[in-house]
């Protein structure tokens, strides 16, 4: 294409631009430097005659590509979405007239720079066209408890067809031992009956849904909307294809066998409150204890909870379950004593009328305390020392039963797994030296391990504020207790959000689509395997197992797998992986498109590359406040720091420019980064930068990297001008000159 043939500029003069930016300036220049087949200023870009105005040239004049010089990209985007047109938008109202004095100098300058960024931006891209493959809409859940009996009916009352693996021999899973539930309703007083059965029977009688009891997963291979399941059924093997798979495998109890200091094991009337749950259902508890009632009973809460040597965080259904069975007390020995021992009690929202209701009760005593000590008191009861109490500094009582409430583990948890150097997947595929070793549920083929990552306690990670149901293998979403601890009301509304996403994965792939965080992105890397090295970078980094490799260790990409990330972009030393409209060639013509100012001229120019989940939005947020902000920084928004390849910073620092400031999300245990390691892999690879301003004998300070989250967005301004300060304070770039 001849420099601006087939491309339109727009280039809007309301929202205050007009009145701090010559806008005239950039039209005469921009005509000048691109000759565009058209280019047009208007007060009202987004007006819908306008828009209307921009369809007419697109279909007149061919265009191909339209920069659009306005508001943030982050406004009005299915406004300005032109069919496949390439379409750039450039920020001259947030990041240009609200946040830099009107009709400076600096002011102009920045604005012409960031037109000529998004019209290189634009020329050098192309029209992602979607691929699309023949897919299976059938959704497989795994797991046949509350969550994934639920989630089955879900799917399948939205239309879909479910194949709904069980490995045990019957459904219901921990819920069908309930003897009663919580309250469920207003007024939240009274226990109600556990209705499994009937969820069960709807699930059986339902025509879209095959259940398969007494099967296990043997292999899962594939991508969203062909992910390829071999199974075993009570020996046999079997094998069928799905488009998506929710993973509802549940809970275990924590082994109270490691808490010998409460008791158990070591007194028969020492149970957890699944076992108690348990004997009342089956009407055995006066059978354990010889047909003698009981006259006092302790429930124990945080039964190694809550505590670091044990189980480090909340169950969450621990209370209430505690307060359910003392109900259950009260109605089969009236005149017994119960007591509730606990750290907190945590009963949120509409329990809490739930536990004043208990609370009422008589003969039902709470209080705050910690068990010293459990011995026999020589009468076959227990004698249990409790301090800190509410009532006193330590109190002793007599029981004839303990209950421990312990809490949730889940299903993936695997304990003291050790990561093995090389490993196999069930069908001759190497596994990447240190890929997590799952629980062998799922059994997947992905080069980084074959079950759900998880953080360390077991539970599969995922980003627990933006996408709670959403795991780092895309199409494949965990729900109900095996993703959190929760009670059974909050298992069921977990049910139907992963439903919704399964159901959202297929219709996103079935016509090439990404799903969250870049919903609706039809790009997908593009790898020149031709100059591959085999370095394995971009497997090993990818967050989403999108990538597997071959024997010689070429990389072998799954498209559906993808969430457009452009992580094993940044990863690539070769700079071979590139999406058709965001490759490290697009954003070096960024970088070199600008004219870099001469050292006597005392204009430093500094390079921004900001994170679009996190950092970028923040600039907006600035804007509204009319925050201002040194005019000396260039941003370019990247889709994730990871995504940022060192030769874009290399490039910059090489032709003159005097610094370099990479924003992004929060990395580590309580990470936000939308892409889970974008930021983390963006700062190791901060080392090879640091090398490279060694190699250009320039100043390691010429380089930042910070991360924040979006509430902290009033300290962008602070970063840039703490920066531009220190751009002053260590002189040009000496490569500015040359």
């Amino acid at each position: 294409m001849e420099k601006g043939e087939k491309l339109g500029v727009y280039i809007c003069t309301g929202c205050e631009i007009g009145n701090s930016v010559n806008c005239q300036n950039i039209f005469d220049a921009i005509q000048k430097e691109f000759q565009p087949s058209i280019c047009k200023l208007n007060g009202w870009v987004c007006n819908e005659k306008f828009v209307n105005e921009i369809r007419k040239d697109i279909e007149e004049k061919k265009l191909e590509k339209v920069v659009i010089a306005a508001c943030s990209p982050r406004y009005l985007t299915d406004l300005f979405n032109f069919d496949k047109t390439v379409v750039e938008r450039v920020n001259l109202r947030e990041q240009v007239a609200w946040t830099h004095k009107p009709n400076d100098e600096h002011t102009n300058e920045l604005a012409l720079d960031y037109v000529k960024m998004g019209i290189l931006k634009a020329l050098n891209s192309s029209y992602p066209e979607p691929i699309v493959f023949d897919i299976n809409s059938t959704i497989l859940v795994v797991g046949g408890g509350i969550t994934g009996l639920n989630s089955a009916l879900a799917c399948a009352n939205a239309g879909y067809n479910v194949i709904l693996v069980e490995k045990e021999s019957q459904l219901g899973g921990f819920y069908k031992n309930l003897y009663k539930l919580v309250p469920q309703r207003s007024p939240y007083f009274l226990l109600e009956n556990n209705n499994i059965e009937e969820i069960i029977s709807d699930v059986l009688s339902n025509p879209k849904i095959e259940v398969l009891t007494n099967t296990t997963i043997e292999k899962i291979s594939g991508q969203p909307g062909i992910f390829d399941v071999d199974a075993v059924r009570q020996g046999e093997k079997i094998q069928f294809q799905v488009g998506a798979i929710i993973q509802a495998t549940g809970w275990k109890p924590y082994d109270a066998h490691k808490l010998p200091h409460l008791g158990y094991g070591s007194f028969d009337n020492v149970v957890t409150n699944v076992e108690f749950e348990q004997l009342v259902k089956e009407n055995k508890l006066n059978q354990k204890f010889n047909g003698k009632g009981l006259k006092s009973i302790v429930f124990v809460q945080c039964a190694g909870s809550r505590d670091p040597n044990y189980l480090p965080y909340c169950s969450s259904y621990c209370c209430n379950a505690s307060l359910k069975q003392a109900l259950y007390v009260r109605e089969l020995y009236p005149d017994a004593k119960i007591y509730i021992v606990y750290k907190d009690m945590r009963t949120p929202a509409q329990y809490e009328k739930f536990y004043k209701r208990v609370q009422s009760e008589d003969n039902i005593f709470l209080t705050k305390g910690d068990i010293e000590k459990i011995e026999t008191n020589g009468n076959s009861a227990l004698s249990v020392e409790i301090s800190d109490t509410l009532i006193a500094p330590k109190i002793k009582i007599d029981v004839d039963l303990i209950v421990l409430a312990i809490g949730m583990v889940p299903s993936t948890f695997v304990e003291e797994a050790k990561v093995e150097e090389v490993s196999t997947t069930a069908d001759g595929k190497k596994v990447a030296a240190g890929a997590e070793v799952g629980a062998r549920i799922l059994n997947l083929t992905y080069r980084q391990g074959t079950d759900l990552p998880t953080l360390k306690y077991g539970f599969p990670d995922s980003h627990y504020i933006c996408f709670p149901y959403e795991t780092r293998r895309t199409g494949i979403y965990a729900a109900g207790t095996v993703r959190s601890p929760m009670d059974g009301v909050s298992c069921v509304n977990d049910a139907y959000g992963a439903a919704l996403k399964a159901i959202q994965v297929i219709e996103n792939v079935r016509i090439g689509k990404a799903v969250h965080p870049r919903s609706g992105d039809t790009s997908y890397p593009d790898f020149f395997l031709q100059r591959c090295t085999q370095c394995k970078r971009c497997t090993e980094e990818c967050p989403f197992g999108t990538l597997d490799e071959d024997d010689k260790g070429t990389p072998k990409p799954n498209p559906n797998r993808c969430r457009r990330c452009g992580i094993c972009m940044g990863a690539c030393p070769e700079r071979i992986i590139s999406f058709k409209n965001y490759s490290p060639q697009i954003i070096s013509s960024m970088i070199k498109s600008l004219e870099i100012p001469e050292s006597e001229e005392e204009k430093p120019r500094i390079l921004a590359f900001l994170c679009e989940n996190d950092a970028y939005p923040s600039l907006d947020i600035v804007a509204k406040k009319r925050i201002q902000y040194t005019p000396f920084v260039r941003i370019i928004p990247v889709r994730c720091l990871g995504s940022v390849n060192i030769i874009w910073i290399a490039d910059a620092l090489s032709m003159g420019y005097d610094g370099i400031v990479l924003i992004g999300c929060k990395y580590g245990e309580d990470y936000q980064c939308h892409f889970i390691r974008g930021s983390e892999l963006a700062n190791k690879r901060m080392e090879n930068v640091q090398e490279k301003l060694k190699q250009l004998v320039l100043e390691p300070e010429r380089v930042e990297f910070h991360t924040l989250s979006i509430d902290e967005y009033d300290k962008i301004p602070e970063i840039f001008n703490n920066f531009a300060e220190t751009i002053e304070r260590l002189g040009p770039n000496p490569y500015k000159d040359m």
